[in-house]
């Protein structure tokens, strides 16, 4: 269990890094003195001075109603996209993915909320949450307002819509 327990706090280490920084470069050449600061844009993206913004991030792991038949959890599957989907669409899920290696920490969410209370009663209205087949692990988390726009981008390269 310390292994596991140090693989997923290198996990968020390397999150919230690659969320941070990895925003600083998008769309931008090396040298990023020469861009102006938008002050318009800044204030529709809801950001600071620093140019970032409080969301709520969830932690999606195996829950421990596991013992489902495939038809169950393919259901449940199929609801907890028509959930996604539905909270990307009204602006309060600005990220959503899963993890690749079928471990115990299954994906991550970030929502467009200041508090863990509102984050809450978003996942309570996951099937895949109200089911048990997966728990939530919320957290207050400051990161680049240009996530915001995550989802727009998103539409643009994405071939296949789910």
């Amino acid at each position: 269990m310390k292994n596991g327990n140090h693989n997923f706090n290198c996990m968020k280490k390397l999150l919230l890094l690659t969320a941070f920084f990895g925003f600083s470069s998008v769309g931008f050449s090396q040298d990023s003195t020469h861009v102006e600061y938008d002050s318009i844009y800044a204030q529709q993206l809801g950001a600071d001075d620093y140019g970032m913004h409080q969301y709520v991030m969830a932690l999606l792991k195996a829950g421990p109603n596991r013992d489902k038949s495939k038809e169950e959890v393919a259901e449940l599957q199929k609801g907890h996209m028509v959930n996604i989907k539905r909270l990307a669409n009204e602006g309060l899920l600005v990220l959503a993915g899963p993890f690749l290696d079928d471990g115990d920490l299954r994906g991550i969410y970030i929502f467009d909320v200041r508090t863990i209370e509102e984050a809450q009663k978003l996942t309570a209205t996951d099937p895949a949450i109200e089911s048990g087949l997966l728990i939530m692990e919320l957290h207050p988390w400051y990161g680049s307002a240009g996530i915001m726009e995550v989802q727009q981008i998103h539409k643009t390269i994405a071939k296949i819509k789910f």
